[in-house]
């Protein structure tokens, strides 16, 4: 881990009173990160907690870029915080920064503070494109579009002369205190049903323990449940690679310490059916992951303990917004009516695109397009494995993107294609 001393510092180039250091994670940002929290945007994937967690496991290559106010002549005050991936899928493959700074992460925008977000973004698109060791290629997809940074990054990019490439545009369910928790209809309906059908076999309740005494054994139990579900059979279970096991544990761990992570469980006779790993950063919670005894699939578990989770959040005074990292077709859809428009863009800092931004491109929007035709082929014939059409696609797996991608030949078609339309 770099030190602050050893941190690379470029304030010549940025608007007055703001600097930028560049490091690996560190956990003695903890109390200005706090500060910053309680006034910015929020993403608990990019608590310092988290990146240590993914640095101490070796789980990924991260770069912490830190934006410092420093109107005070002794006190320096936290505005913004990005940290980013540092990837390079083959040896002759080029460098990117992902928004993502870790598998298992969902959102890639920054935590900046809103009274001077204009010129952090801008001291953080400088402070990547002066340093020697970032490349200018970046990767930002699960980009929040309600966020103020997604507009102020949109016109940093336009005063250089940069179109960015927009991957995708969706709308991510959540829910908030006012808007998004659906209060009648044919599912509230269901889930009354579900309910009372699974309390007649016996009683039935949700804990939710969120001191580090209670969280952990809380996520072993997640862990057993997901593994014995059908992500076990199929090998994308966390139990299934011994390195993101080992992350996770670390990253609940970390988080858990803080009080901003637990695992909501559902009982049944006081064994539980169903868990959800919950984050927590400012007034958001994050439901990052569920899973849910397949035996008791028919009462739909999972959404039972989403639905009561919700509800008992959202009436405490800590939580404001509950953030479904999922995509607007999974069940927490149907669950909450408030949706949060998303981006996934590719960009290059300069005008002049470089051939790894071509590649880069074309990998992306080939992987995409094997995506939608696997999706196409299993909306067709539902029986046939995934495998048996050679598309096994694994978001977690780098290398296995990289391969399928470039064994489909997809990489330098459309990477071309995307060129000459850009000439044009």
């Amino acid at each position: 881990m770099n030190k602050i001393a050893a941190s690379r510092c470029l304030p010549k180039a940025f608007p007055p009173m703001i600097s930028v250091t560049i490091d690996s994670p560190r956990l003695d940002i903890g109390p200005y990160w706090s500060d910053l929290v309680g006034r910015a945007s929020s993403n608990v994937f990019m608590n310092p907690a988290a990146l240590d967690a993914a640095a101490r496991t070796s789980f990924a290559d991260i770069k912490i870029l830190l934006a410092w106010d420093e109107e005070g002549a002794s006190t320096r005050k936290l505005v913004g915080v990005w940290a980013l991936r540092l990837r390079k899928l083959a040896p002759f493959w080029p460098r990117v920064l992902e928004g993502l700074p870790y598998n298992y992460a969902f959102l890639s925008s920054p935590v900046v503070d809103p009274a001077r977000v204009s010129e952090v973004m801008s001291a953080f698109l400088v402070a990547i494109e002066q340093s020697p060791n970032l490349p200018n290629i970046l990767s930002l997809r699960s980009l929040s579009a309600e966020y103020p940074s997604y507009q102020t990054i949109m016109r940093e990019l336009g005063a250089r002369g940069v179109t960015p490439l927009t991957l995708a545009e969706t709308a991510r369910p959540v829910a908030t205190r006012d808007f998004g928790v659906k209060r009648s209809g044919s599912t509230r309906k269901k889930l009354r049903q579900d309910w009372n059908r699974l309390a007649v076999l016996g009683p039935v309740d949700v804990v939710n323990d969120r001191t580090p005494e209670g969280a952990e054994p809380a996520l072993e139990t997640f862990l057993a449940l997901e593994h014995a579900s059908w992500k076990g059979k199929e090998g994308t279970a966390l139990l299934s690679n011994a390195r993101d096991a080992a992350f996770v544990r670390r990253l609940l761990q970390n988080l858990a310490r803080q009080g901003n992570a637990s695992v909501a469980l559902l009982r049944l006779d006081g064994k539980a059916i169903a868990a959800q790993v919950l984050m927590y950063c400012g007034e958001t919670a994050y439901t990052w992951k569920t899973a849910f005894d397949v035996s008791f699939g028919k009462y739909s578990p999972g959404a039972l303990l989403i639905d009561k989770v919700t509800q008992e959040l959202l009436s405490g005074p800590e939580i404001h917004v509950v953030d479904s990292c999922a995509a607007e077709a999974s069940f927490m859809g149907q669950l909450w009516a408030g949706r949060r428009p998303m981006v996934d863009l590719l960009f290059h800092l300069s005008p002049e695109k470089s051939l790894g931004f071509w590649l880069e491109a074309g990998r992306q929007l080939g992987y995409q397009r094997l995506r939608t035709w696997r999706a196409r082929l299993q909306q067709r014939s539902p029986a046939v494995p995934a495998r048996n059409v050679g598309l096994s696609l694994r978001h977690s797996r780098g290398n296995h993107i990289f391969v399928e991608v470039m064994a489909h030949r997809q990489t330098a078609a459309f990477a071309g294609r995307y060129r000459r339309a850009q000439l044009r």
